[in-house]
């Protein structure tokens, strides 16, 4: 008599599978690990987000260390820093980049120096950035003309969302309120002629 073979039962992997994947750890969503769509010669709002455990990056000396990272970092590749908010968790910049390429080489490097200076502050190493960092293409005079305004004025922005007092005059840890050399003067259409054409938010919050 010729035993017969049983089949076995044996797990099934691969494929997509509900609930798979890594978790997030926080209630932000992270930036999608995409592709970026390419551009030519754009400006563009680029925020970073930084870990829990990073100290408040509104005080003098996180800020200069920060500021010497700018100083450092603010045109490389073609790439052009043209405005900053340092916020207690988070950076909001304007930039200039000739391509996409450009961009992920300059925005690389300047993580790098940042989170080196930041290391350096709070006498730790690891990591210091909680996410990748977000680029919104600025497409329009009037969307450039707000981007820029919202990021000037950030503080205010948080003031309003706290239901704190709205601070008044220029902050000074953007780069409206700081001394010159650590961002670049625009020489792209967008943010040197573009940005003017129609009421002056920037103007004003600069």
């Amino acid at each position: 008599m010729i035993a017969k073979q049983q089949e076995l039962p044996l797990p099934q992997w691969g494929g997509a599978r509900k609930g798979a994947g890594r978790k997030r750890k926080g209630a932000r969503k992270n930036v999608p690990h995409r592709t970026r769509s390419g551009f030519s010669r754009g400006a563009l709002h680029v925020t970073v987000r930084l870990r829990k455990e990073v100290w408040n990056l509104r005080t003098h000396r996180c800020f200069r260390a920060l500021r010497y990272a700018f100083e450092r970092g603010c045109a490389r590749f073609g790439f052009r820093l043209i405005d900053f908010s340092v916020q207690g968790n988070h950076i909001h910049f304007v930039v200039e980049a000739p391509d996409q390429l450009a961009l992920t080489r300059a925005m690389k490097g300047l993580e790098v120096r940042m989170a080196r200076a930041l290391n350096r502050v709070m006498q730790r190493r690891g990591p210091v950035f909680a996410d990748r960092y977000h680029t919104h293409l600025l497409r329009t005079p009037s969307e450039a003309r707000h981007a820029r305004a919202y990021v000037l004025s950030n503080w205010q922005v948080h003031a309003r969302r706290e239901g704190l007092p709205l601070p008044r005059g220029t902050d000074p840890f953007s780069s409206a309120g700081c001394e010159p050399g650590a961002t670049c003067s625009p020489r792209f259409w967008m943010l040197c002629v573009g940005i003017w054409r129609g009421p002056p938010l920037a103007r004003q919050s600069r």
